[in-house]
């Protein structure tokens, strides 16, 4: 069977995407790959086996493009309020925490950040499906 073990992104500014991913989601370097060309950052936490690679392609100066394809990565968070209270404590602009609902049945509650090249994040309060 396969495993999922890293989904990559594309870095402008390797060290405030460090940074962010520390911070925000407490995602550290766990690999480092160096060449002269680029560089590879793989970043996780003790919850995860699944990697970020932060992908670093040196002397690029143009922003990446998202595209049409690219939705988020989603992560699970014990309390979003929190969690997006912390997020504005330091600084940083989550979306306001939103609840998607079956009639009154809470399906999710949850809210978005944007990493500092714009890729989106989807912080997720651990209910239900999302575990």
């Amino acid at each position: 069977m396969a495993k999922v073990i890293h989904t990559m992104i594309r870095v402008l500014d390797l060290e405030k995407s460090m940074k962010f991913y520390a911070e925000v989601l407490d995602l550290h370097e766990s690999h480092r790959l160096d060449f002269p060309d680029f560089a590879l950052v793989y970043v996780r936490n003790a919850q995860n086996d699944v990697e970020i690679e932060l992908t670093l392609n040196k002397g690029r100066t143009e922003a990446y493009t998202h595209g049409t394809g690219y939705g988020h990565v989603g992560v699970v968070v014990p309390d979003v309020a929190a969690a997006h209270a912390a997020l504005v404590a330091k600084g940083y602009e989550p979306a306001p925490v939103k609840e998607f609902k079956r009639g009154d049945e809470l399906l999710a509650r949850f809210c978005f950040i944007q990493d500092p090249d714009g890729y989106k994040i989807e912080l997720l309060e651990r209910h239900g499906h999302y575990q």
